[in-house]
């Protein structure tokens, strides 16, 4: 319950959007961020699949460790 999956995306060394799956939805930095998460999370698959992968990436991998 304590690992948290972040999917940050960065353009010229500057966040822009982040998901992260305490929340549940994307996050926006700047106005093209905040656009492009206002969009993404609108979409139930983009969002299954991002929640998906804390089950995926995270568990497995602590698993292993």
């Amino acid at each position: 319950n304590d690992i948290e999956f972040i999917m940050s995306y960065y353009y010229n060394k500057m966040e822009y959007i982040r998901f992260s799956s305490s929340l549940g939805k994307y996050v926006g930095y700047n106005e093209i961020g905040v656009k492009q998460a206002a969009v993404w999370n609108k979409d139930p698959s983009e969002l299954a699949a991002m929640k998906a992968q804390k089950e995926t990436y995270c568990k497995h991998n602590v698993d292993i460790d």
